[in-house]
């Protein structure tokens, strides 16, 4: 029976690049979750791996693993979606490839040299071939200068299938979003002398561009999602998707102040940016919100006449949900729990920051993306109805649960931090090494680690799912429609 499936029934060559991208965004994905691993590890154990592989390398991987498999996959799914929401191919797809193999061979040898040479001498010419040396920023300025022409064919590709195709909400804002995505990351492509100049830079790609650009991002996936997987009113999400729009950039902008606490700017951004900052994630559950309210009435009349169940791809629908939440969980109320600046003094630096972090890059944007894979699966079956399987439902509860015990672990860890290491000991290097030998501390560091396994597991799980439910789910699709066909005859 598997054997008569074909494998691939996605129409667009379009959508077959976005699958493409899908692949290697996974690969990255367990990387980074196998850095974070070993990171953990040498938290608890400071001599593993010690001169082989260290901390510094270790973490740097992780981060950057993190944004890039991110990138893999947004561009994968805007690569999917185009088709549906243009009525058409995208207008270059041999540069579409090109640009991928390039993207992909310039990620391989960046991280092999990460990897294997990871530091060089104070010169010139370890900012060009080894690291630029910027927290968040490490890329060696040719792959800086890479990953920006690469990004520049993606757009070119978006604005002119746009051009030439319907234009949709969704898809005007996803343009207008990606001009501004691309634009923001310039911004940390240069120096200053200036310590608070350089930093007020270099914030505004590693904060603005998260808390603006991919915000909108994934509120366009959401709405795209939403449609193919309920049939939800286009009306209704693009309505919350222009709301976003507006609240996204203004509070995206104006809530990055949180951070200017620490750099020497005017004091009237500290409560501005406190406040701005947590009302980033309200647009997205609002939508969320309010397409399951219509949704719910609409299938309660259906299923009263007898109707069948709306959902038609039940694994990517979970991750949806997944993502409403954790956006407002992660990003919003862990967000601000440190924001405030009486707080902030208190918790900048603190492992607040590494729970509110690991909490709101997964419900913010790696379940939407998850979600998304999922769909791109359904498309290239052919599968009308998705169903979660055994591990469908395993994978989401292992990374759910996994991530949810890390941040609570890195939470208690940030508490005994603020309480001992800032309030009581003044925030000295004396109270920074007694912070981390107290048992709060170690416990929460270790419940970090164990949870950061539970996570990887569900990770395999999930992997293992990717890659059987589309024939697995074809088939039980092709054999019911082959016995109805029987029992007619």
């Amino acid at each position: 029976m598997l054997t008569s499936i074909k494998t691939n029934k996605l129409q667009f060559e379009s959508q077959k690049i976005g699958m493409m991208y899908f692949r290697v965004a996974i690969v990255l994905f367990g990387a980074q979750l196998l850095m974070g691993l070993i990171a953990a590890i040498q938290f608890m154990y400071p001599g593993f791996l010690f001169e082989l592989f260290d901390f510094s390398v270790a973490r740097m991987v992780h981060i950057n693993a993190l944004v890039v498999w991110m990138l893999y996959a947004m561009i994968g799914s805007v690569y999917y979606m185009i088709p549906d929401e243009t009525g058409r191919e995208v207008v270059a797809p041999g540069l579409a490839k090109l640009a991928f193999w390039v993207l992909t061979a310039a990620v391989a040898v960046v991280v092999l040299v990460y990897i294997f040479i990871q530091v060089g001498p104070g010169k010139e010419s370890t900012i060009w071939l080894i690291n630029e040396g910027r927290e968040y920023l490490e890329a060696p300025r040719w792959a800086d200068i890479g990953i920006v022409v690469v990004v520049l064919v993606f757009y070119f590709n978006v604005f002119a299938t746009y051009l030439k195709g319907e234009k949709t909400g969704i898809m005007t804002v996803m343009v207008a979003n990606l001009f501004a995505l691309a634009g923001l990351y310039l911004c940390g492509m240069f120096f200053t002398d200036n310590i608070s100049i350089d930093q007020y830079w270099w914030w505004w790609v590693i904060h603005l561009w998260v808390e603006a650009t991919w915000e909108v991002f994934v509120g366009t996936l959401a709405a795209y999602a939403l449609i193919k997987i309920l049939g939800a009113k286009r009306e209704i999400v693009e309505m919350w998707l222009w709301i976003e729009v507006l609240m996204l950039f203004g509070s995206g902008i104006l809530g990055l102040g949180h951070h200017y606490f620490w750099i020497g700017t005017p004091e009237y951004w500290w409560e501005i940016g406190a406040l701005f900052s947590a009302l980033e994630p309200v647009p997205l559950v609002a939508m969320f919100v309010h397409v399951l309210y219509d949704w719910g009435k609409e299938q309660g009349e259906v299923q009263a006449e007898g109707g069948a169940h709306a959902v038609n791809n039940t694994p990517a629908m979970a991750w949806v949900a997944t993502n409403a939440f954790g956006n407002f969980l992660g990003a919003g109320i862990w967000g601000f729990f440190h924001t405030l600046p009486q707080v902030n003094i208190y918790t900048h630096g603190t492992q607040f920051t590494s729970a509110h972090g690991h909490l709101a890059f997964f419900g913010a944007y790696a379940t939407i993306l998850i979600g998304m894979m999922y769909l791109g699966i359904q498309g290239a079956y052919g599968i009308k109805k998705m169903y979660m399987t055994k591990l469908s439902k395993w994978a989401i509860f292992m990374i759910v649960f996994g991530l949810l015990g890390m941040t609570v672990a890195l939470t208690i860890a940030g508490y005994e931090q603020v309480l001992v290491e800032r309030a009581e000991l003044g925030g000295t290097w004396e109270a920074y090494f007694t912070a981390q030998n107290l048992p709060w501390y170690i416990q929460a560091q270790g419940w970090r680690l164990a949870m950061g396994v539970v996570t990887f597991i569900g990770f395999v799980l999930l992997v293992a799912d990717l890659l059987t439910i589309g024939p697995k789910e074809a088939a039980e699709e092709q054999g019911v429609a082959t016995t109805g066909q029987a029992a007619a005859a």
